[in-house]
């Protein structure tokens, strides 16, 4: 591994995506190579959907002592949840739950999801497809509460940030010393400082801060070195792709907490996680026992991370990640029953036909990105503010009438809103 290569392609993409400041943590061959660039090596940075990595290890490690079962209806333990939903369909985005709902009045974990449960509106049946669902890890954090006894954060001390001696923070607590996010505006230059935002009661799904180095401490753990916080086979189980787990847009598939991205025919585990101005990412290597971690505290750093990653291979590390443009070849005319309004629980998504090539989609009314479609109802996506065009997502028809019935976009599925006849 070159790492003179590496951080000088680092530092020059820092500077290029105007970020304030990175740090990365390399593992390879028994030994961990760190770099920061305007961050110190121990700053804990808001690490964002990571942190529901840490959620998913925390119910497999009671899994594997036999007091969660994957499979077992979770109205055993939570009556108010629909039967048929278990934590397998939980840990792998397959319960057909929506993200999470706008409207956040509860100030407990467990009013916090009985609310959500009662009024948002299931996109599929359970295991029946996978959209990602930051309400579904809020879900698993109460099951942990109900049954450890302890709150979601003294949980994740006491299962993990104590045994694998982590420096991790919770954003959510208010004297929490963490790392400033910035807002960058790259057409403007301007870079703006800004404060986390997330509920307490929405911790489960994003409210750690680590350093990479931490992250690289986590990323071992689960690529099966010691200390070894759960049963080999329950681990195992977390980096195996789970059935109908397609999360188009994101990875090339989804495990239990764990997304899987591949390369050259290796299969490489992990995560990435935005918060308000920072951008994470966490790839493992479980064959080889190779972890990489990257922190970055501004807005482009998941940008950054994206050109940083042919850097990295090209400097002898063959990290994987998701690349969703390779598989566009042949562009289509868009078939009419695209345009029309979905819904993914509180947020509505509209398209509509700009001309007989492009669409452009709006989230609750506001400008989002422009479309353009690609066999198999595929589609990039041109941002509207900042023209980037490196993201994809795609519409899926109904197996029944052949109908577009959902829309796919960062994983999330929204479902087709059929008009009320008045």
């Amino acid at each position: 591994m070159d790492t003179d290569r590496i951080v000088t392609r680092l530092t020059a993409l820092t500077r290029d995506h105007l970020v304030p400041g990175v740090q990365i943590a390399v593992h390879r061959g028994g030994s961990t190579w760190t770099h920061e660039v305007g961050l110190p090596a121990e700053a804990a940075v808001p690490i964002g959907s990571i942190t529901k990595t840490f959620t998913a290890t925390i119910a497999m490690a009671l899994v594997s002592d036999g007091d969660l079962a994957l499979d077992a209806p979770l109205s055993d333990h939570l009556p108010v949840v629909a039967d048929g939903l278990t934590l397998r369909h939980l840990l792998s985005h397959t319960g057909g739950l929506p993200s999470d709902p706008d409207d956040v009045r509860a100030t407990s974990l467990g009013r916090h999801v009985r609310q959500a449960l009662r009024e948002l509106h299931p996109l599929h049946r359970p295991g029946a497809g996978f959209s990602y669902s930051n309400i579904g890890y809020c879900l698993i954090g109460h099951l942990i509460e109900v049954a450890t006894g302890m709150s979601w954060s003294e949980a994740v001390e006491a299962v993990l940030l104590r045994p694998l001696g982590l420096h991790a923070r919770f954003t959510t607590s208010p004297d929490s010393a963490v790392v400033t996010g910035h807002a960058v505006n790259p057409a403007t230059g301007r870079v703006v400082p800004v404060r986390q935002s997330l509920a307490p009661v929405d911790a489960p799904a994003g409210a750690l801060a680590a350093s990479a180095t931490d992250l690289v401490v986590f990323g071992r753990m689960l690529g099966g070195a010691e200390p070894r916080l759960i049963d080999p086979g329950e681990l195992a189980l977390m980096r195996e792709p789970v059935r109908h787990a397609e999360p188009f847009g994101m990875a090339d598939g989804w495990g239990l907490g764990l997304a899987l991205f591949h390369r050259d025919g290796v299969r490489w585990v992990g995560h990435d996680g935005t918060a308000d101005g920072t951008s994470c990412h966490l790839r493992v290597n479980p064959a080889d026992g190779t972890v990489v971690a990257l922190t970055t505290n501004g807005s482009t750093g998941f940008a950054l991370w994206r050109d940083l990653v042919p850097e990295l291979v090209a400097a002898g590390l063959p990290v994987a990640d998701y690349d969703g443009m390779s598989g566009l070849h042949h562009r289509i005319a868009p078939p009419p029953d695209c345009a029309g309004r979905f819904r993914n629980g509180d947020v509505e998504y509209a398209v509509r036909a700009v001309d007989r090539e492009r669409l452009a989609l709006t989230v609750d009314g506001e400008p989002f990105a422009d479309l353009s479609l690609f066999d198999g109802l595929v589609f990039a996506m041109r941002d509207s503010d900042t023209g980037d065009t490196n993201q994809t997502g795609r519409f899926l028809r109904d197996p029944g009438d052949g109908g577009i019935r959902w829309i796919q976009i960062g994983g999330r599925l929204a479902r087709r809103q059929v008009p009320t006849m008045s």
